[in-house]
């Protein structure tokens, strides 16, 4: 019989215990049991560490926690393996960091930690974010509503263990929608904060303005209850910032409504496979239903996928270009690719990308002035067969490199805008469908808010489907 505590939504659990009515040893269990229940199927978490968890479930004193608004009070949450937990392997799904073991956690786990996060799993990952969930080290991730489909990527395993009920909160990254695809994938929230919200790693180029860490969950309410275990200044980030909402839980149920937003079923720049038009259409009369006056009227994103391959490029040669220059045939030949194209980009392509990002930036911002909301499709397709390394075509139009199937979030991710994967409904085979709400920078209160009076009107079903 299944274990009624893994039904809970995050905030429901972590109330749960501030109530002294269940311990965080009692979650664990709960997710040990489902972990081994249901991953054998879907390969979402294949590094778990309950033992280690569990000793310092034992030592959580949950009174002198209590006083902590922002503590999840030992809730279980799966950490994605790009992110370092002190004593654990971070492989980057590389064979080349198998043995890889930190000292220490990366700083947005170590924020986590110290807000009460329990991290019991490490969950799977493309190799180097290189496309859907599959590395030579772990294996692939199966899509559970259709296991022969792809979990997205690069937060795959986060989003498959959380859509199978193994954890109620996941960590994942976002530098091209790798939070927002696979969440549209598993029927899923995942929220791309703004640049700074969040704090980083050492990994990755600190002045880095498009990679961002964030939370995944079940619902709008408990990505509030999880960003605000992660939010907030850190001197090693120097990006980061204090936000000036003090409870992102709190804000979610504080939305003023009517709203102004613009619907667009392909940011008028790349290809949509109709099924997922079909479904996206299916939001417009509920955004009617709940007050909003319904534009289409969007900024010009002509450019944006151009910008952004440079971008991309030049950030994965300063993240991975010592290690392709000392082990580049141990590395996946795609990112291999994109490391050469950030050596080889010229000076011209760099200015002209930095002014299509700064142009983009100025138009988003004169849209914001009219429309309190953009929404689009998150995903150009519907999930694929897991044979199928990327999409090479969409609706009859061919896809030039392998992650143009994916341009609808990443050209998103240029505008340095706060962006929410919410699930809206279903294919005709039962495939999930996503939408992305987007706002103004530094606007994740009202952008959750919005998307929790959304969310209970689209009432999507949200049953573990195995």
């Amino acid at each position: 019989m299944r274990n009624e505590l893994i039904e809970k939504y995050a905030f429901e659990a972590v109330d749960l215990i501030r109530k002294k009515e269940v311990s965080s040893s009692e979650l664990l269990k709960a997710s040990r049991d489902r972990h081994i229940e249901v991953d054998e199927q879907v390969n979402a978490l294949p590094h778990t560490f309950y033992d280690m968890a569990l000793t310092k479930a034992k030592n959580i004193n949950i009174d002198s926690e209590i006083p902590n608004e922002k503590s999840l009070l030992g809730l279980p949450i799966a950490v994605k393996d790009y992110n370092d937990v002190a004593g654990v392997p971070t492989t980057f799904g590389s064979k080349i960091f198998c043995n890889n073991i930190p000292s220490k956690s990366d700083a947005t786990i170590a924020r986590l930690e110290q807000n009460g996060a329990l991290p019991v799993a490490k969950s799977n990952v493309p190799e180097w974010a290189g496309g859907h969930t599959f590395n030579p080290v772990y294996g692939v991730t199966k899509n559970p509503f259709d296991k022969n489909k792809i979990a997205g990527g690069s937060s795959g395993g986060s989003s498959v263990a959380l859509a199978t009920k193994q954890v109620w909160l996941a960590t994942g990254n976002d530098l091209g929608g790798s939070l927002r695809t696979p969440a549209s994938f598993n029927n899923i929230v995942g929220l791309r904060p703004s640049i700074g919200v969040v704090p980083r790693g050492l990994r990755y180029n600190r002045f880095d303005p498009l990679w961002v860490e964030g939370p995944l969950a079940r619902c709008v309410k408990d990505i509030g209850l999880m960003l605000d275990a992660m939010a907030g200044y850190c001197k090693t980030d120097p990006l980061s910032f204090d936000h000036t909402c003090s409870s992102f839980l709190e804000a979610v149920d504080t939305f003023d409504l009517p709203a102004k937003v613009a619907v667009t079923e392909d940011l008028g720049l790349v290809p949509v496979e109709q099924e997922v038009r079909s479904v996206f259409r299916t939001v417009v009369p509920h955004l009617k239903t709940i007050g909003c006056e319904v534009g289409s009227d969007i900024p010009d994103f002509n450019g944006a996928i151009e910008s952004f391959h440079t971008l991309r490029g030049l950030l994965m040669a300063y993240m991975l270009g010592d290690l392709y220059k000392s082990k580049k045939d141990e590395i996946l030949v795609d990112i291999v690719k994109n490391i050469e194209v950030g050596f080889k980009v010229s000076n011209d392509e760099i200015i002209t990308a930095e002014k299509i990002r700064q142009d983009l930036f100025i138009k988003i911002d004169r849209f914001f002035e009219e429309y309190d909301f953009l929404i689009c499709p998150t995903c150009s397709v519907l999930p694929f067969d897991i044979e199928t390394p990327f999409v090479k075509e969409i609706d009859g139009v061919a896809c030039k490199t392998y992650i143009d199937w994916f341009a609808i979030t990443f050209a998103l991710t240029l505008t340095s805008c706060p962006i929410i994967s919410l699930p809206v409904g279903f294919s005709s085979h039962g495939l999930p469908v996503g939408i992305q709400i987007v706002s103004k920078p530094r606007q994740e209160d009202k952008l959750l808010a919005f998307a929790k009076v959304l969310e209970e009107k689209v009432s999507v079903n949200k049953s573990s489907p195995i």
